[in-house]
């Protein structure tokens, strides 16, 4: 499936994996032990263990664009995180994209139904602003697939748990390829953190 989102990570802590090793150490007090890759063999015992809450000093900040409504409905159901999300209240929508689902796509008779739909509330929408009603109370004709741009910041330890849940096959096939996305980045950003997570292949 084209993807029709996009997913950037914005910052990560430096040294992440040698800061969870520096802090997690604390708790011994085994700073000797300490060397040039030590940190992989240390978390792996902290996962393994369940010493999860000190992987909670490391953090990484992404910005995803052209998810649906629908789809930052489900993450900001994730409440260890800090998100910034684009304002309909103060962003115009009247010329908004949408998303469109894929088993709505292999259908035509769907597909014409979903289309004149989404034509019909964008009418609506400028319809109601032409009338003098303020974004903010337009709105509520929005539906769910409206294109959105969101920012999300969250400690190693949440986005362990988000990507466990939202990478899984029975996950809601947008969130989970846009997470697999994130995964595939922090695998490469933190490996040691993330190499047991899976992605679960896109069925659609």
């Amino acid at each position: 499936m084209k993807l029709h989102f996009q997913v950037d990570l914005l910052a990560i802590t430096p040294d992440s994996e040698k800061l969870i090793e520096e802090a997690g150490r604390t708790c011994y007090l085994s700073f000797g032990k300490i060397t040039k890759d030590s940190e992989k063999k240390f978390i792996k015992m902290l996962i393994k263990s369940g010493h999860h809450s000190v992987l909670e000093h490391a953090y990484a900040t992404f910005r995803i664009k052209g998810g649906s409504r629908a789809f930052t409905h489900q993450l900001v159901r994730h409440r260890l995180c800090a998100f910034s999300q684009q304002s309909q209240r103060y962003v115009s929508e009247k010329e908004f994209s949408f998303i469109t689902p894929p088993s709505i796509q292999k259908k035509p008779e769907a597909l014409k139904l979903f289309n004149e739909t989404m034509e019909t509330l964008k009418k609506s929408y400028q319809k109601l602003q032409e009338l003098g009603i303020k974004n903010e109370d337009a709105r509520f004709v929005l539906p769910n697939a409206v294109k959105s741009e969101i920012v999300i910041s969250a400690n190693l330890r949440e986005w362990r748990y988000i990507l466990q849940l939202r990478c899984a096959p029975d996950a809601q096939w947008e969130i989970r390829g846009i997470c697999n996305e994130i995964l595939k980045i922090l695998k490469k950003k933190a490996p040691t953190v993330f190499e047991d997570l899976d992605m679960a292949p896109d069925p659609i």
